[in-house]
């Protein structure tokens, strides 16, 4: 669980990033998820795009993907949304939280 503060920090952080990742009208399947899993060890810190053929909104896909993969909700404003989750690996440059 992250701060406010850090959220903030994160959200600056998060603002400069173009979306990685788009999740379009099949939604969510088990690939995506470990997808998404390789890309949060991989960056820390992903954005992604919510596709106008998808059913789902933003903050609710952000929500439960983060519960599937223990991350954090950073920001989900209209079709994107930022996740945050602390790499495990080792001799990665990780983003150090104030």
């Amino acid at each position: 669980m992250i701060t406010t503060k850090q959220r903030a920090f994160l959200r600056g952080l998060g603002n400069a990033l173009e979306p990685v990742m788009q999740i379009g009208k099949d939604g969510l399947s088990d690939n995506s998820i470990k997808a998404i899993e390789q890309l949060l060890q991989a960056r820390e810190l992903v954005k992604f795009k919510v596709l106008n053929n998808c059913d789902d909104d933003a903050k609710s896909l952000a929500n439960v993907i983060a519960i599937k993969v223990n991350a954090d909700v950073v920001q989900a404003i209209g079709k994107v949304f930022i996740l945050y989750k602390k790499s495990t690996k080792k001799g990665f440059k990780h983003i150090e939280l104030p």
